[in-house]
């Protein structure tokens, strides 16, 4: 059949982008459909941060790591509840992403970062050594890097059109349909992204997300809408990862990007029903979620009035004056007393008290010998402990995993990014990346950069399978 384009890539976030780039390099012509008025998707939105192992930027920092412990550490993370065949192929070619990336432009110096927003080598979430790889210019500098790589590859792309449904003949994916015409190609390449802005696909997918109520709120892109269904269900796709996604913990005003609502005083402690803590409050979000979820009843950050007034202004949540305005409408706990403030929370005053003395007791002389957080504080670059939790009046503001980021159910692929049906055969001519491409991501988030990592990577595979 005569074609308009050798590959027609749906979507052009990072994995769209990637795909799109990748085929080019490897002799297709491309053509890609962005359904919003600009590129980028999520991965725009997102620190860049790209989770791999075995890279030249561990090596000039003298660390030893290799593919085969970042697989080792994911699925154990992950109890085995992913295919081992998709994630070896996904562990072995992150790290090549990376240094493909770096080829084409993007800057990841070998440096230690202690944040998601450094450039550098940072630590990404609960692994071994470091994998967290900070680009410059975060999610926005990556998407320029591959957009370049694009244009210069001669990847056609044609914003604001969004794809209605694949073209299937004979069993075979054929093209699409855009703006009604009928675009032919030999393979199409579904990187639409996740489902975190449907409210019906997000309780049929991923209902955690529900339990949030009233506090959720989403920061993936707005063309995360789940078209990938659609076009799974006209060739009989096979669906994974149901149920999967990842819900970042925030007090419950937050309403923004972490980068955008402010980070949460130092100097605070997480505690359950029952007023004991039962974390260490800088946790990866790789567990944190899943240990809050775990908790009976709500979850409680307290903290004094010092580390309010410590907070840095300038952020839409997380300023003094906005916390003194969630207290003064009675949305935040305030108390002159930690008694006080127990009755407050509904918690054991007693329970409560002996946890703030522990907490003083322990943390702001640079220990905290029952969860940690002194080693998390020290891996982000802390040079003193926080303070001690005495300064009235005191806070409590209820905290829980909220903030929805990405999802994890897709189209089912296999390690050359091939989507299946539903009998775990090959479609033809089809193949999936990002969250619309579902294995990667599994139940446990592995840390900062899994997302953007898997976009990339299997992105790139699919673009390279496609041609």
């Amino acid at each position: 059949m005569s074609v308009d384009a050798d590959v027609v890539v749906i979507g052009g976030g990072g994995a769209g982008l990637a795909a799109a780039v990748s085929a080019a390099e490897h002799g297709a012509s491309v053509l890609l459909f962005e359904a919003e008025k600009e590129l980028g998707g999520s991965t725009q939105l997102s620190a860049g941060m790209l989770t791999a192992a075995g890279t030249s930027v561990q090596r000039e920092l003298g660390i030893e790591d290799t593919p085969e412990r970042f697989f080792q550490h994911y699925l154990d993370l992950n109890q085995w509840q992913l295919k081992p065949g998709l994630l070896k192929t996904f562990c072995r070619e992150a790290g090549p992403a990376v240094e493909w990336l770096i080829g084409l432009g993007a800057e990841i110096p070998a440096k230690v970062s202690h944040d998601a927003h450094t450039p550098g080598l940072t630590r990404a979430g609960v692994e071994d050594v470091w994998r967290g790889h900070v680009p410059k210019d975060q999610g926005y500098g990556l998407v320029q890097v591959l957009d370049r790589a694009r244009r210069k590859a001669g990847a056609e792309a044609v914003l604001n059109t969004r794809v209605e449904r694949l073209l299937v003949e004979d069993g075979r994916v054929a093209g699409v349909v855009a703006d009604g015409i009928e675009v032919r190609a030999n393979s199409v390449i579904v990187t639409s992204g996740g489902f975190a802005q449907d409210p019906a696909l997000r309780s049929r997918y991923y209902p955690d997300a529900d339990t949030a109520g009233e506090d959720l709120f989403v920061v993936a892109a707005p063309g995360s809408r789940g078209d990938h269904f659609a076009f799974g269900e006209q060739v009989s796709a096979s669906i994974t990862g149901e149920g999967w996604g990842l819900l970042l913990p925030t007090a419950y005003f937050q309403r923004l990007h972490h980068w955008q609502s402010g980070f949460p005083p130092r100097s605070r402690v997480l505690v359950n029903a029952h007023g004991r803590r039962f974390m260490d409050e800088d946790a990866s979000y790789a567990v944190s979620s899943g240990i809050i979820s775990a908790q009976d009843g709500p979850v409680w950050m307290v903290f004094d009035d010092r580390a309010r007034r410590d907070l840095p202004p300038g952020y839409a949540h997380w300023n003094a004056d906005h916390v003194l305005s969630e207290a003064d409408a009675g949305r935040t706990l305030r108390a002159g007393t930690l008694e006080e403030l127990a009755g407050k929370m509904n918690v054991p005053a007693d329970a409560l008290q002996a946890t703030v003395d522990r907490w003083n007791a322990q943390l702001p002389t640079g220990e905290d010998p029952e969860f940690l957080r002194h080693e998390t504080l020290s891996a982000k670059g802390a040079a003193e402990p926080p303070a001690k939790i005495a300064t009235g009046p005191f806070f409590a503001a209820r905290t829980l995993p909220a903030e929805l980021v990405c999802t994890h159910a897709g189209l089912e692929i296999d390690s050359s990014a091939a989507v299946l049906d539903v009998r775990g055969d090959r479609v033809p001519g089809l193949f999936a990346a990002g969250e619309a491409g579902a294995g990667v991501l599994g139940f446990r988030y592995v840390g900062g950069g899994n997302a953007v990592a898997n976009a990339v990577t299997m992105g790139r595979i699919a673009g390279r399978s496609a041609a």
